[in-house]
């Protein structure tokens, strides 16, 4: 008998007779099945099988009796029927209906191929006794197979028909629709795999494992093709895991399901984004927005399932997650990167964040909380030298502030991790908490300048209001210290002490804010200790550094928290008797004493001072000691900005008689050439402005007169700055009719010089001096001299009026603006600290060779006509220039020809 007449009688055959000749023609059906050759005829021998013979099979004879032997068949018929396909295309076009009609006949074929398979797994799924995966090893992958074949067919469809997918895409839709039928069927199939420790063999377990990669596969395959199935098929993959968790909890491939998940995670939620960007986008040609008004809907409720999927997983898989914390950690970053208040959000229409933070920080919250317990994800957070790009430094804050906010709650072992950091050479460094929140605050420019605004914290019977960064961080500090056990108080000085030393200032601000709730929270003796370290540390600057100032600031705070007593126990320690403690007096203030410590501490200071400054004087007067007398007039100056009831008249003319002998020594051409002359050219005249009504005329004359002459030269900013403190003093009192020839003619000249300055913050007390002059001087007559400039005049009655400079810059020109801020600050402080941890910034510069005293007459002269010539090259520049300048000008050319003509002539004997 024939083999179509042997198929043609078995089609006759009722139930019954099927199932009484099972045994003998099943052999022969399926020999004659794997011998077709033509497609058809092998599909139809193979639904014969199927309808036929297999609901005969038992359940434990399938796979070896029927479905190993049939199934690898229709696998390799499908690949050929897909090479077939592929190789099709190329040549389709609606010119060609012959190629047309034979590329759907063969998609029609894997169409066919498809049905079979759901049916079989129909069959397969109606079995009510256990089921194992050995019943249906070939079958699985058989079907992982084609789907995934056929998934990559339709996802590739656009680039691979190449603008001819509407001759074909009824047909893709329909052969997509059946892969999706019969996926859906053979997860129903799986679900009921039963896996038991007791019966369960390694190849079992391995099979499995091969299934849940094989899923995984398809599922990102089919990422962006549909929703719906891309969410089953996550929620398949997560169910089989975790119920058969104890078997396959050290073979699942964990890296992969979370980098899945995270991926899908940060694509559903930048779609979000984007469509409710457009939200905002006016409708165009029937594009209305309630499209993208459900477009958006449906994308939040699917990043809200793979979250909430996300979470799930870590939850039951969080010991085998140790390589995976790195994902994890950069999908919290990522996604409060471009969320409010983050500076790189987007803007969207009013209550589409309000939906999105239903989601994103409820579900990164719990996975924190999740995680907070598990070391290696502490070691990736805290991780020093963290390599990511200065956007994500903001959400690291957000970060390290909501574990802190958290680990209170945590065990005594997991907050010693977090807050302790390591420093052995075999682990990974891991940096404390709080020097981790410091080093990531100080990168967050942009958003402290803004500022960005984050919810405050709750008062009763009051709204909640936000705050900017920098209040958000220092509360949650504060509250942090609270709550944390005293033993970790040393791992916090030490890192509150590096904030401190850092150059940027925002950061040792944030420090000395949270050092100084640190010293009232605590005891009045820790705060007694505090006060001791920061004044040695004081003492043991050397010269001006960035590092001094934020000490000082800090110790001038902490001076005004420390209790009486303790206060005695300090001015005994570092007596202001004793020279070598002006330096630190210098940067307290008087009236955070003891009202019956202030009178003789503000004596001692002062005597203290002069006295320094005599011996100066007494001595050689060489510049290598003149430090010594900036400290001691910089103490002077401390106790006269204080204005205390100790600083007598006798006291004051005691200053007045030191400053009269120290001016002497003053000469324009040092001032421009050595700093340290700056520095005491400066605090003298700060300390004439704080002392000008006891002053005598004799030396007000002289500054003034040592003023015209000095800044036409261009000194620098300090000096001028001491300058226009001195110069708005002069408002508060009388000249005396002595020298008004010499100083009243002077002063518009002086005034007018600054206030056509071209730095912003020159002018800016330029006309702060100006104006309290003009308020509060009684000779009149200088304020309208000092405004003969339009231009001058324009700008002091803009700033009596209260007049903003208005410049238009939209957020996203300021946000660019800061972030370009930014990267110069980071270069900038990086070279800093770069100085400071060669300790070189803490050390004085190296000397330089001694010169003849020829030599140092030599190099004066010329620094002083170098900067005569800068200063008469910015005016020439500034406004049009006399006719006679043009004469001077070509004079002083002839003069410095002749100069270097006479150097030039050979030495007469």
């Amino acid at each position: 008998m024939s083999q179509s007449s042997t198929i043609d009688e078995v089609c006759q055959w009722n139930e019954e007779m099927c199932r009484t000749m099972l045994k003998t023609a099943l052999p022969e059906l399926i020999s004659i099945y794997q011998c077709s050759e033509s497609g058809s005829k092998l599909l139809r021998s193979l639904k014969i099988l199927i309808d036929k013979f297999l609901p005969h099979i038992r359940l434990s004879e399938i796979e070896q009796t029927f479905a190993s032997q049939v199934l690898p068949k229709v696998m390799t018929l499908f690949d050929e029927l897909a090479n077939e396909v592929t190789q099709h295309t190329g040549g389709l076009s609606s010119q060609n209906p012959g190629l047309q009609a034979a590329l759907r006949n063969t998609i029609q074929f894997q169409i066919q191929i498809l049905e079979i398979l759901v049916n079989l797994v129909d069959h397969m799924c109606k079995f009510e006794e256990a089921l194992a995966l050995k019943n249906i090893h070939s079958l699985s992958l058989a079907v992982i197979h084609i789907l995934k074949n056929t998934f990559c067919h339709c996802k590739e469809s656009e680039t691979l028909y190449s603008g001819r997918l509407d001759l074909v895409a009824d047909i893709l839709q329909s052969l997509f629709k059946e892969a999706y039928s019969l996926q859906k069927q053979f997860m129903e199939l799986l679900d009921r795999i039963v896996l038991e420790s007791a019966t369960s063999t390694d190849e079992d377990i391995e099979s499995m494992v091969t299934v849940v990669h094989s899923v995984l596969e398809i599922c990102s395959v089919i990422s962006k093709m549909d929703h719906a199935l891309h969410a089953n098929t996550w929620k398949f993959l997560i169910k089989i895991s975790v119920k058969h968790r104890a078997l396959l909890e050290d073979k699942l491939p964990h890296d992969r399901l979370v980098a899945g998940l995270c991926e899908d995670i940060l694509y559903s939620f930048n779609s979000c984004l984007h469509f409710a960007e457009q939200m905002i986008q006016p409708a165009v040609e029937g594009n209305t927005n309630s499209v993208d008004c459900k477009l958006f809907q449906k994308t939040l409720k699917l990043c809200r399932f793979f979250t909430n999927t996300l979470v799930h997983y870590v939850k039951e898989f969080t010991d085998f997650l140790s390589t995976s914390c790195r994902l994890l950690h950069h999908l919290y970053l990522q996604m409060y990167c471009k969320f409010p208040p983050s500076i790189n959000a987007p803007i969207l229409p009013d209550g589409s964040y309000d939906q999105i933070a239903c989601i994103v920080p409820v579900a990164l919250d719990a996975l924190v909380s999740q995680l907070m317990s598990y070391r290696p994800f502490m070691e990736i957070v805290l991780q020093d030298n963290l390599d990511f790009c200065s956007e994500l430094a903001f959400p690291q804050c957000l970060l390290l502030l909501n574990i802190m906010d958290k680990l209170p709650s945590q065990s005594e072992v997991v907050q010693s991790l977090w807050c302790s950091g390591n420093q052995i050479s075999e682990e990974k460094t891991r940096l404390p908490l709080l020097h981790s929140l410091f080093l990531n605050f100080k990168r967050c420019h942009a958003e402290l300048s803004l500022p960005a605004q984050l919810p405050g914290v709750m008062s009763k019977g009051q709204a909640q209001q936000s705050v900017s960064l920098y209040e958000y961080v220092c509360t949650h500090l504060c509250s942090f210290i609270t709550s944390i056990s005293a033993s970790y108080f040393p791992e916090l000085e030490c890192s509150l002490l590096d904030a401190v030393l850092s150059p940027y200032v925002l950061t040792a601000l944030l420090a000395s804010d949270t050092w100084c709730f640190l010293a009232r929270y605590g005891s009045a003796d820790l705060c007694a200790h505090h006060v001791s370290l920061i004044a040695d540390l004081v003492k043991s600057c050397c010269g001006d550094c960035f590092q001094l100032s934020h000490l000082s600031l800090l110790l001038w705070r902490l001076l005004f928290l420390m209790a009486a007593e303790h206060q005695v126990i300090f001015v005994k320690r570092f007596s202001p008797k004793e020279a070598s403690n002006l330096l630190l007096w210098r940067q307290v203030s008087i009236k955070a004493l003891a009202p019956e410590l202030q009178r003789p501490i503000t004596s001692d200071i002062i005597r203290t001072a002069i006295d320094q400054c005599r011996r100066w004087q007494s001595g050689k007067c060489s510049l290598g000691e003149l430090e010594h007398v900036n400290v001691a007039l910089a103490a002077l100056l401390a106790v006269c900005h204080t204005q205390g009831e100790g600083l007598t008249s006798e006291l004051q003319l005691a200053i007045t008689e030191t400053l009269c002998q120290i001016w002497t020594f003053l000469t324009v051409e040092q001032v421009l050439s050595q700093h340290c002359v700056q520095q005491t050219m400066a605090l003298v005249l700060s300390l004439v402005a704080s002392l000008i009504r006891v002053v005598g005329a004799a030396l007000i004359a002289q500054v003034v007169l040592f003023l015209s002459f000095l800044l036409p030269l261009n000194p620098p900013d300090h000096v001028r700055l001491a300058a226009l403190e001195f110069l708005g003093s002069l408002g508060t009192t009388v000249i005396s009719p002595d020298v008004q020839g010499v100083v009243l003619p002077k002063l518009p000249c002086l005034f007018g010089l600054l206030l056509a300055d071209q730095s912003w913050l020159i002018l800016q007390h330029a006309l702060q001096g100006f104006t309290r002059f003009a308020e509060e001087t009684c000779h009149e007559e200088v304020v309208p001299r000092s405004l003969v400039s339009g231009n001058t005049k324009s700008k002091v009655v803009s700033f009596l009026n209260k007049q903003a400079i208005t410049t238009v810059e939209c957020k996203e020109l300021r946000i660019e603006r800061m972030k370009q801020e930014n990267t110069a600050l980071e270069a900038h402080f990086s070279s800093l600290s770069q100085c400071a941890t060669n300790d070189t910034a803490m050390q004085p510069s190296a000397k330089r060779a001694r010169k003849e005293p020829h030599e140092e007459q030599y190099e004066s002269a010329l620094e002083t006509a170098e900067n005569v010539f800068k200063t008469l090259q910015n005016l020439l520049k500034q406004e049009p220039t006399p006719h006679w300048v043009t004469v001077r000008l070509q004079a002083l050319q002839e003069t410095i020809i002749a100069l270097n003509s006479s150097k030039q002539e050979p030495m007469k004997i």
